[in-house]
């Protein structure tokens, strides 16, 4: 929730804290309604979009999900950039069932390009060296 932090008693180091803290304003008494309002109009904002940023994120996890072990180490290989040849040599499989096996991955997280699920994986955070570990984890 956002934090609007109103004091009478303020200095810098107390709102560098509290904005550290996640407070979205720090007012000092007195201050005119207007800034009041505009503190709360970006409070508002921030709360509609981290509402809608975490919707879409558990959204996600639930494809994820959906994912068997192999296809998630096959997910997290192609959104690596690596080519069905290099993941096939990786997970020591055919290139043939890592065709099979990358097109259930687009099926199940409804991607329709590469591209797009480069940025389903960023929106979860599954995009780096451990990223077959953590897709494993978001899986369970």
């Amino acid at each position: 929730m956002p934090i609007i932090f109103i004091t009478g008693h303020g200095d810098i180091s107390m709102s560098v804290k509290a904005m550290k803290r996640g407070a979205v304003d720090f007012l000092t008494k007195p201050f005119d309604v207007e800034s009041l309002l505009d503190a709360i109009q970006r409070a508002v904002t921030k709360d509609v979009k981290d509402l809608g940023e975490e919707g879409r994120t558990a959204d996600v996890l639930e494809r994820v999900k959906l994912l068997t072990p192999r296809e998630t180490e096959v997910f997290a290989l192609v959104v690596t950039g690596m080519l069905n040849k290099q993941i096939a040599g990786e997970l020591g499989i055919a290139e043939k069932t890592v065709k099979v096996h990358r097109a259930r991955v687009m099926e199940k997280m409804r991607a329709e390009s590469v591209a797009e699920l480069v940025r389903l994986a960023d929106a979860v955070g599954v995009i780096g060296p451990s990223a077959s570990q953590r897709l494993s984890h978001a899986s369970r």
